[in-house]
């Protein structure tokens, strides 16, 4: 099929065939932004989480040198709060604050997974609809004085063709969908493994020391 045929189809489809690229175009931008940044971002906290876990305790010094080693990743935001925070909370409520800061982390992940969304169940609607306009001008080739029945058969291949192109959309969509869904769960479940891996590794001690102290005088 060369592009001239591509051309006629997408206008006999009265456009829908046009949309239904656009539709592409957008559910591919969409999925090679969010799979290029939590690709990153994955590997990004599986080096942290392997890096804290080799230690045995964690002081001031090693803290500072993973946050700085976070930069960008969603992890930061649990590293400032230790940061922050660890020298005047019990763990009870430092856990509290850093699973505030994932909370809060989250909706970064699955930003635009919306838009992916939107294509997976507009794309298979809109190549029906197409279908159906494209059926009525096959039909209508009956009502045309000396037109033979056999030519609706080419009309009506023709607007099939644009169900196929939704529901072909609508599936690359879906699998997009689908593994960036995945990868962000694999991310919120390596931040709730480092918030664990830090509890356990820092001494929250002397903050707990600290605040006795100032309470006594």
């Amino acid at each position: 099929m060369d592009l001239r045929s591509l051309i006629d189809l997408a206008n006999y489809s009265d456009g829908v065939l046009y949309a239904l690229a656009l539709l592409q175009l957008l559910a591919l931008a969409v999925i090679l932004d969010r799979a290029w940044y939590l690709r990153r971002t994955i590997l990004g906290g599986a080096r942290l989480v392997s890096d804290i876990a080799g230690h045995a305790r964690l002081g001031h010094a090693d803290l500072v040198s993973l946050r700085r080693r976070a930069h960008r990743l969603p992890e930061a935001a649990v590293l400032d709060v230790l940061l922050d925070d660890a020298a005047s909370h019990g763990r009870e409520a430092l856990d509290d604050r850093m699973e505030e800061a994932i909370l809060l982390t989250a909706p970064r992940l699955d930003r635009r997974l919306w838009l992916l969304d939107t294509v997976i169940t507009l794309a298979p609607l809109l190549g029906l609809f197409g279908t159906i306009l494209g059926m009525f001008r096959a039909f209508s080739v009956l009502a045309t004085p000396g037109q033979a029945p056999t030519a609706v058969t080419g009309g009506v291949a023709n607007a099939l063709v644009t169900t196929a192109a939704g529901i072909f959309v609508a599936m690359v969509g879906l699998l997009g969908y689908n593994g960036l869904t995945n990868a962000a769960r694999l991310v919120l479940h390596q931040m709730e493994t480092l918030r664990t891996l830090l509890l356990n590794r820092v001494n929250l001690g002397r903050g707990i020391a600290e605040r006795a102290a100032i309470a006594a005088e």
